[in-house]
């Protein structure tokens, strides 16, 4: 079976301020960081340096025989439009990697519209940390210019339905607009099979980055969260659902392949399931060719 990872991180180095409070490495063990004034663990603890890069990522997927992954963005990690430009072309076969301008101020238009031209082939808005009410001309004139480009739209919502009937909106405006739903519709709070129903619509797609950091209190091998998939599978179809890690953040807690396996080792899910929530769907919709075929590689502990 091939893996495709639909929801990571990449960065060098994260120094950011998000809604006042700053982000930044805290020194000299840099894998911690400060979070919105409190001290919390970025990365694993041996990555004292705080980079989180490619050439790491790939030593974790060819370890646990991830083919590829989309690279997603947060205000949380800073921009990386830079390095992920890097990353886009030294690794096309291996990494999708989203665009994100300054969408919290107004004016952001051709930054957005740069970036697709610089390669991107995606652009990531975490309408989350957005006002609530987001959605206005000029985000309503990007999805336009998007739908018209072929530019796929990665976004993660506020908590329940309070930015669902935004999107609904943007949906019937732009019906061939792709877009792709992050944090499972953040599963664990009231009203998420609201965000999940979005996928009823021919061209939406939901991702489950983060699944195991919002199951993180009943821990491995997360039940509740299969039978979430499952819940969403029964309302859109598997065809709609794809798996993600949210790494690096989500393997201070557990393996990166840990991350995955509770959904292959699942006995409530079939193969055919399984193959479609772990690559098939995400291998279609972001347009991933020649996967790379990644052996086993025996533990010293085995």
């Amino acid at each position: 079976m091939n893996i495709i990872d639909a929801h990571a991180h990449l960065w060098l180095h994260v120094d950011t301020v998000v809604n006042g409070s700053a982000i930044h490495p805290l020194e000299p063990n840099r894998s911690r960081s400060l979070f919105f004034g409190e001290e919390r663990q970025m990365l694993p603890p041996f990555m004292t340096d705080g980079e989180n890069s490619a050439e790491r990522f790939l030593s974790n997927m060819d370890y646990a025989q991830v083919s590829a992954a989309v690279i997603t963005q947060e205000f949380i990690d800073g921009q990386q439009n830079s390095y992920l430009q890097q990353v886009q072309r030294q690794y096309p076969d291996r990494f999708f990697c989203f665009g994100m301008a300054e969408f919290r101020k107004t004016g952001f238009l051709d930054e957005a519209k740069s970036l697709i031209d610089s390669g991107f082939k995606g652009l990531k808005i975490p309408a989350a940390r957005l006002e609530t009410q987001f959605l206005n001309d000029e985000f309503m004139e990007l999805f336009r210019w998007m739908e018209q480009h072929d530019i796929i739209l990665g976004i993660e919502l506020a908590d329940g339905n309070a930015q669902v009937a935004q999107m609904e909106e943007v949906i019937q405006e732009c019906p061939q607009l792709r877009i792709i739903i992050g944090h499972f519709g953040m599963v664990t709070r009231p009203g998420w099979m609201s965000q999940i129903r979005l996928a009823r619509h021919e061209n939406v797609f939901v991702e489950s980055g983060g699944i195991t950091w919002l199951f993180n209190d009943e821990f491995y091998p997360f039940p509740s969260a299969v039978r979430a998939i499952k819940e969403a599978a029964e309302a859109v179809g598997m065809e709609k659902l794809m798996w993600g890690s949210d790494y690096p953040r989500t393997i201070t807690a557990i393996t990166y392949k840990m991350s995955y396996d509770f959904v292959s080792k699942s006995q409530e899910l079939t193969d055919e399931e399984k193959d479609l929530f772990l690559w098939r769907n995400a291998c279609q919709f972001f347009g991933f060719n020649d996967l790379k075929v990644l052996p086993y590689i025996k533990n010293m502990s085995e």
